[in-house]
């Protein structure tokens, strides 16, 4: 295994800060675009796809700000975060993605990052 790489993609969304912390911050906002199913007790997230669980840890997070998380699985430093930023002039609000992957990977985790965004967009009612 590799090193992983640090990346970063901005999705816009038309949302409020606050509806949006909600998608990305809460059990129940989680399930309806990021995984099939999420979970948490305290600070840990199950997150359920096809049947398959993985538990992230909540290092941080702000409130109607962002929330970042790291992997159990992952032995590193890595870690991946959303964070919504809001344009001072314009009022646009972003979703300001950091995550890690190896170099071979990285295309595919912003495919996927893409997808989900697509889904919280859908979800949001976000064009």
């Amino acid at each position: 295994m590799g090193d992983k790489i640090k990346f970063e993609i901005e999705f816009v969304i038309q949302s409020s800060p606050q509806m949006l912390y909600q998608y990305i911050s809460t059990p129940s906002g989680l399930s309806e675009w990021f995984a099939d199913n999420v979970n948490s007790r305290g600070e840990l997230f199950s997150f359920i796809w096809d049947g398959t669980e993985e538990v992230a840890k909540m290092l941080k997070k702000k409130s109607d700000e962002f929330v970042k998380m790291a992997w159990e699985e992952n032995d590193d430093d890595s870690y991946f975060e959303m964070r919504i930023i809001v344009d001072e002039i314009t009022k646009d609000v972003s979703l300001f993605i950091s995550d890690f992957a190896e170099e071979d990977e990285i295309d595919e985790a912003k495919m996927l990052w893409e997808n989900q965004i697509s889904d919280l967009k859908h979800v949001l009612g976000s064009k």
